[in-house]
């Protein structure tokens, strides 16, 4: 985790009003989230020496600190997509262990939705046709482009069917039923997903994430800190990072993520396996995401996802491993760049606080330890985090 001998904890974990925010701006729902956080650890604002935001002002994060009232010794501004918050939180362990940092706020908050609806934005169909995108982006290569490209070289490879995808959101769902933060909480079926318009083939709508507003921080601080927080510590055990390619061309499998490297390391460095893991929350912006990752995290064999998630596996109710314990971007809210939003239901799962949705061992007890995995780009990159109940 670093070189110096200092543990970091989460000791706040927090998420701003989500869902439909017409009245909102990204400032006010990154405050909301903040604020919330420290609340929830029982800290004062002036302990915060570190900051970490990525994705809002020309200048992140020093914009939202200046909103916020920080003036940090430590910054991250790491932005890798989807992954981005699995990889800060690395960071600011690291700078933590190292005495660099003494508590490290990341948060997160977007107005993605309520953009669209009122015109100031358009749905996101490519991130630009610079650098090594220009080669892709004159053939009309989208964004859901590349990961439905990628879903259907997986089905080819490994008879991967449009059923087995499609049950990943339909677990998603019935875990947001259970969920009352979740945007959305209808159960839906598998004819429900296959029956519904196409957006990019093999994926039809309820293939895909939906688009809400919402915000998430997460506080994390050192050792000596722990005892005056209100709320019990969840300790980061290990934590990977991976990049793996923006072109599509230069990616040397469509069937491997990088969470295959991020996972590794996280799992190597926490000294723990995957049967270990009592949940996951694993970044879900499109199905084939979940299903690949599950693979590339060690959870079941390569080849394998399609038979592992069709057996109901993924739900919080009678499932071996819950997964997206919250609905995920499927089904309970999907701002933008959710990478934040799966550490913060990690904790409180760990913590206990799930209500209705928490995860229970086989004895009964609470989860002991949970894995966070985000993705960014078009699998461009991955942060895998392992958390301990202490």
């Amino acid at each position: 985790m670093g070189r110096g001998s200092r543990k970091a904890a989460v000791v706040g974990v927090a998420l701003s009003d989500c869902g439909r925010a017409d009245d909102a701006t990204p400032y006010a729902l990154h405050a909301q989230a903040a604020r919330r956080a420290l609340a929830d650890a029982g800290l004062d604002r002036a302990v915060v020496d570190g900051f970490a935001s990525a994705g809002l002002g020309t200048l992140a994060p020093v914009e939202v600190a200046e909103y916020l009232g920080l003036r940090p010794t430590w910054v991250d501004s790491t932005s890798v997509g989807g992954a981005t918050w699995e990889v800060m939180a690395a960071h600011a362990a690291d700078a933590i262990a190292a005495g660099h940092a003494n508590a490290v706020l990341l948060v997160y908050g977007s107005t993605a939705r309520a953009d669209i609806r009122a015109g100031r934005r358009t749905g996101t169909l490519s991130f630009g046709a610079r650098g090594p995108l220009q080669f892709e982006a004159p053939y009309g290569h989208t964004l859901i482009a590349k990961y439905a490209m990628a879903a259907r070289r997986h089905m080819i490879e490994y008879g991967t069917t449009i059923e087995q995808l499609a049950q990943v959101a339909v677990q998603a769902r019935a875990n947001a039923a259970l969920n009352p933060e979740a945007m959305f909480r209808d159960p839906v079926t598998v004819d429900d997903v296959l029956s519904g318009p196409m957006v990019a083939d093999p994926f039809t709508r309820l293939h895909c994430c939906l688009r809400s507003d919402g915000g998430a921080a997460v506080l994390l601080a050192a050792e000596e800190y722990v005892r005056d927080c209100r709320t019990a510590p969840v300790r980061i055990l290990g934590t990977g990072e991976h990049v793996s390619h923006a072109a599509m061309s230069e990616w040397p499998d469509f069937t491997v993520s990088p969470a295959a490297v991020s996972g590794r390391l996280a799992f190597e460095r926490a000294g723990v396996t995957p049967a270990d893991i009592d949940f996951a929350e694993i970044y879900d912006a499109f199905t084939y995401m979940t299903l690949v990752t599950l693979e590339d995290l060690g959870f079941c064999v390569k080849g394998e996802g399609g038979a592992f998630v069709e057996e109901g596996r993924l739900l919080v109710r009678g499932g071996e491993l819950p997964v997206n314990t919250d609905g995920g971007g499927l089904s309970a809210q999907h701002p933008g760049m959710r990478g934040l939003f799966l550490l913060v239901e990690a904790v409180r799962q760990l913590r206990g606080e799930a209500g209705e949705r928490q995860v229970r061992t086989r004895d009964g007890g609470l989860p002991r330890l949970g894995v966070a995995s985000g993705t960014g780009g078009w699998f461009c990159s991955s942060g895998t985090v392992v958390l301990a109940r202490d």
